[in-house]
């Protein structure tokens, strides 16, 4: 169940990410744009819009473009063309070259960490397939860090929870300045009379019989009886547990199975 649900995950972001660039860029401090007229060569112009949200335009100087699309910003310089007379019917084209102004850091454990520009509406799952969904080490869980009106929130999203339940109602909407970032799956750890000891992924609801299985079952030597699990308390307390087949493991336990003594 879990695999298949990641493969959900991955399924959807792979979708996503296919149709990541089709909306308008909202134009802001710090994009480079390209502006052309058609039949006015001596008119291109690339520049750089101001920390004010405007550019300064051959013949009609100063044009706020901040917060404009691309398409609403070619119709604005159009008509000050047209209004101020000094072209009839004005054919304006512009390009955004480099996108500075709107980015969403994705960090963590995902396959192409770093800052991605939002082009358009964008949400986290938007922005998780653009950085190539999650690393072989990623975990369910998305922090979302934002900051509006002044205040910094954060939300921790369980993107399989979402996937699973259809329900998208966490797949919030980011905006320039958010980061994402995705923790590392938690993990326990086994050691002593099993197959393959080391470090392993804690999927939901493992059982201890699950975890041993994990470690690739006991070695001939191993025991069922009397494994122990090491867990620390909220305090940070060392507690020993004697473990039974059915108990579920929790982040960062470590078993050890003893060696039989028959």
């Amino acid at each position: 169940m879990k695999r298949l649900a990641m493969w959900m995950v991955a399924g959807m972001l792979a979708l996503l990410a296919q149709t990541a660039g089709a909306a308008d860029v909202l134009l802001g401090a710090g994009d480079v744009v390209k502006v052309s007229v058609y039949g006015n060569q001596d008119l291109s112009l690339e520049t750089r819009v101001s920390e004010a949200g405007t550019i300064t335009f051959p013949l009609i100087g100063t044009v706020e473009l901040g917060g404009l699309t691309a398409a609403a910003a070619e119709k604005k310089i159009a008509g000050m063309l047209e209004s101020g007379g000094f072209i009839r019917k004005a054919q304006v084209n512009l390009l955004v070259t480099s996108l500075q102004s709107a980015q969403v850091s994705v960090l963590g454990a995902v396959n192409r960490p770093g800052r991605y520009p939002i082009e358009g509406k964008r949400t986290l799952m938007d922005m998780l397939a653009l950085a190539g969904g999650f690393g072989g080490d990623g975990g369910d869980v998305v922090s979302l860090i934002r900051k509006r009106n002044g205040v910094t929130t954060k939300d921790a999203i369980d993107v399989v929870d979402m996937v699973r339940g259809n329900d998208f109602n966490r797949d919030f909407e980011v905006m320039g300045g958010d980061i994402l970032y995705v923790e590392r799956a938690p993990r326990f750890y086994i050691y002593g009379e099993v197959q393959r000891p080391g470090p392993f992924r804690l999927e939901r609801q493992m059982t201890l019989l699950q975890a041993l299985s994990t470690g690739g079952g006991l070695t001939p030597r191993g025991t069922e009886r009397g494994i122990r699990i090491k867990r620390r308390d909220a305090k940070g307390v060392l507690q020993v547990i004697e473990a039974k087949q059915d108990d579920l493991v929790q982040v960062d336990d470590v078993i050890y199975v003893k060696e039989s003594l028959f």
